[in-house]
């Protein structure tokens, strides 16, 4: 029920002391002309409303979220500790330099261990999430291009495999997208990247491990290839909580990166923000950054560079991401960052072999830290889609995987069991997806059903995409 259902005139919560000042009003030219709409509820009513919707929501902190490709990590309660400091909450960027010499540390810090993990020479914190990270990094490309006078470079290639923010942040810079398919291995296909790259082409956009949650064990050959044709190459950082600590994307070749703090540096995903999407690159691309950027001296300042693109957020980006992001790193430290992703891809792999006896894995080989399976088997001889099994899931407190992603595995599940999961876990989830391949044999029509034990059951989806119900209508 709505929280404007349960509100009854005459309702509220008198806990402010009554005015002691002359009262103001605006002027009848500013005023309404309709009466605001606002619930009217006592505090009882408008904390159990709240507390309702809580227990609606599923989060790591209720159960196993294993959404490949999304990284929903545990977030470490200290990271909230340090963010809610008052000597980080209550300043005001408009500060000069001196007064907030701490918190120019934090972003100096930052960036110099993500620039140490990345293998990169500099980064800007600004971006406010992941794909805002990959506009950001395809317009250095461009201004690098634009520098040289190389205005030919009009393409930016991109695997089949990508995620749909690769194609649609090139086509937002301007550029028009090449798509290269994969081997049968999901590796990307070099005869076709060879084929493909040319003096039009800008840069290449990959995820390495790939979607499919397999190292490319090509990626030196492939970022020679477009350095080659004096292309440039750009990491997405969607998974490197797979690798962290472990290979840097640096010496892999790339030229620029873009991080999602919220996937592998344990920062909340925020419910659409905030976030943060910070962008590395080596030292010929530094001058474009965005700007304001930390300058070390004898006390910490801001600067501009020369050539920078400019602003892509307003200030600083999300200063307590940042934060978040930080204290995470300071709290692993060089030897925890790398456990943490070798955790993560044993995690994944210890999944995958308990359970490609009954599911058909979409590759079968050593994953990283996500592995596909396609239910396309499943389906053909029960009926019970990937879409079933994920409803499934859901009847025994296990958020779904990543259902029909990436596009080249039909009827796909995308399986992340991170690094901050125990064996017990997994082994309930494991059983979990063993009960519900049984379940599709010989009950089919119960997880067509599915989920019948959470607050919402099985909606018509299909229905709520085409005739959404966007608004509250009054009376």
């Amino acid at each position: 029920m709505l929280i404007f259902e349960k509100s009854r005139p005459g309702r509220g919560i008198c806990a402010l002391p009554g005015n002691d000042v002359p009262a103001v009003l605006p002027s009848q030219k500013d005023l309404r002309e309709t009466k605001l709409h606002l619930p009217e509820l006592s505090e009882v009513e408008l904390s159990r409303h709240y507390t309702e919707l809580a227990k609606k929501s599923h989060g790591v902190n209720d159960g196993f979220y294993p959404l490949g490709s999304c990284t929903m990590k545990y977030n470490p309660r200290i990271n909230e500790e340090m963010a809610g400091l008052p000597q980080f909450t209550e300043i005001h960027p408009l500060q000069p330099a001196h007064t907030v010499q701490g918190c120019l540390e934090v972003l100096k810090t930052a960036e110099r261990y993500l620039c140490e993990i990345t293998g990169m020479d500099a980064m800007t914190l600004q971006p406010a999430a992941g794909a805002h990270g990959e506009f950001t990094g395809l317009l250095l490309i461009k201004a690098y291009h634009e520098s040289r006078g190389d205005k030919a470079r009009t393409k930016i290639i991109v695997p089949d495999s990508a995620h749909g923010t690769n194609p649609a942040s090139a086509a937002m810079a301007g550029y028009s997208v090449v798509s290269i398919p994969s081997r049968e291995d999901g590796c990307v296909d070099l005869d076709k990247l060879r084929e493909a790259v040319g003096p039009d082409t800008a840069g290449l956009m990959l995820t390495n491990p790939n979607t499919v949650g397999l190292f490319d064990k090509n990626i030196l050959e492939i970022t020679e290839i477009i350095h080659s044709c004096g292309g440039l190459c750009y990491y997405d950082g969607a998974n490197l909580n797979a690798v962290m600590g472990v290979v840097r994307p640096g010496d892999m070749g790339f030229d620029v990166i873009h991080l999602n703090l919220h996937k592998t540096f344990s920062t909340p995903h925020g419910g659409g923000g905030p976030g943060s999407g910070p962008v590395g690159c080596k030292a010929e691309l530094a001058q474009f950054l965005p700007s304001y950027r930390v300058a070390e001296g004898e006390e910490l300042s801001l600067y501009k560079a020369e050539n920078s693109i400019g602003e892509v957020k307003s200030f600083y980006g999300n200063f307590l991401v940042v934060v978040r992001a930080l204290t995470y790193m300071m709290t692993l430290g060089k030897e925890g960052i790398p456990e943490a992703s070798k955790n993560a891809v044993l995690n994944a792999n210890y999944m995958m072999n308990q359970l490609k006896d009954l599911y058909t894995m979409a590759y079968d080989e050593v994953c990283m830290h996500e592995f596909v399976m396609t239910l396309d088997p499943l389906k053909n001889e029960t009926g019970i889609s990937a879409m079933d099994i994920a409803k499934g899931l859901l009847d025994f407190g296990i958020h779904p995987p990543t259902m029909y992603f990436p596009l080249i595995v039909h009827e796909a599940l995308m399986v992340e069991p991170t690094e901050t999961e125990s064996k017990e876990t997994m082994d309930y989830a494991i059983s979990v997806f063993r009960d519900l391949y049984e379940k599709a044999h010989q009950d089919p029509e119960a997880l067509h059903m599915a989920p019948v034990t959470t607050p919402v059951t099985r909606m018509d989806e299909v229905g709520a995409a085409r005739n959404p119900v966007l608004r509250y209508k009054f009376d």
